[in-house]
């Protein structure tokens, strides 16, 4: 849910920034995007060796998360 999150709030983030942010390893992070990504919830990206991940605005699974996002912040 924390790389949910901070995607919502800061767009797109490629793997290293966002286990930097999170204070985790790039392994664990790297693996949990891809099962969000085959999910169909995020987006992957390449740049060349860079992989940018951002919520993917044509899945239902992910206007779900983002709506859950938005009422977990209001209250």
């Amino acid at each position: 849910m924390r790389i949910l999150k901070l995607l919502y709030e800061l767009g797109s983030l490629n793997v290293s920034d966002i286990a930097r942010r999170l204070d985790s390893n790039f392994a664990s992070i790297s693996e949990h995007l891809k099962i969000l990504a085959a999910e169909g919830i995020l987006q992957e990206l390449a740049y060349g060796r860079v992989r940018m991940y951002r919520f993917n605005e044509a899945s239902a699974k992910a206007k779900a998360v983002k709506s859950l996002i938005e009422a977990w912040e209001n209250n």
